[in-house]
């Protein structure tokens, strides 16, 4: 268990009152992680926070905040080192797409909205935590990008370019940070059975539609992810830097 164990670690795992963030988060506290839930909306936060508590005493807070705030984001990293007294993990889960339809639609407002809360948000959230980090010399950054980044797509556009920008974030920050030993990467998830999602696999014949070109022949669930989380954030990935780990049934190949 030592290469995957994370006892004594703290990690933030945004978007985690659900989906692939909610798996995360459970995984991190089965090997030893305190884990802080968050999401926009207090009640699933405390829920998901009482689930992982009833099975690891203590292991979880809730906190719940907005992306789209800079204050939010700063009160999360804050009551978290009240609670915890550190950050050692911390996974950009969260995103919103608010837009379906080609670029020639999007309003300014709505293709704003998704650069702010998919890149924006990630790296305000990277600067208020990478500081103690850089003072210990030890931490771990997981953003959680998409397939979508590495294609494009006539319907989600904005959403995809969007999510190869976090590629490129993790790059840059990996050539600053990992010099402090702080590993940054990605994990591009393929099309994952969320509720963000729920539109492309909420009937049979969408589920067999979406999954047709997949090689497993099969759509991901959330805890198909939380498996390169636990890599990502623990002694297993500690020579990881810079990269996007692509987990999505075979289906970029």
């Amino acid at each position: 268990m030592e290469l995957f164990d994370l006892t004594g670690k703290v990690a933030v795992i945004t978007g985690s009152s659900r989906g692939i963030g909610k798996a995360m988060a459970i995984r991190m506290a089965e090997h030893g992680a305190k884990v802080v839930i968050s999401s926009r909306k207090p009640g699933p936060c405390e829920e998901v926070a009482a689930e992982i508590n009833a099975a690891h005493p203590g292991a979880a807070i809730a906190v719940p905040a907005n992306i789209s705030s800079k204050d939010d984001l700063q009160r999360l990293v804050d009551e978290t080192r009240a609670a915890f007294g550190r950050i050692d993990i911390l996974v950009c889960n969260a995103a919103s797409n608010p837009y379906y339809g080609p670029m020639a639609g999007i309003s300014d407002d709505a293709f704003r909205k998704i650069l702010d809360n998919n890149i924006i948000s990630n790296h305000w959230l990277i600067q208020m935590v990478s500081p103690e980090m850089i003072a210990r010399r030890d931490g771990a950054i997981i953003i959680v990008s998409s397939i979508g980044g590495l294609r494009g797509n006539a319907v989600i556009g904005a959403y995809n370019i969007s999510k190869a920008a976090d590629f490129q974030l993790a790059r840059n920050l990996a050539h600053e940070l990992s010099p402090h030993n702080i590993r940054v990467n990605c994990i591009a998830p393929g099309l994952v059975k969320t509720d963000f999602a729920r539109a492309l696999w909420d009937t049979p014949e969408a589920e067999k539609r979406s999954s047709a070109g997949t090689p497993l022949r099969r759509l991901g669930e959330p805890d198909d992810i939380a498996g390169a989380a636990v890599f990502l954030a623990s002694k297993a990935g500690s020579w990881m830097t810079g990269q996007a780990i692509v987990v999505d049934g075979g289906s970029t190949i």
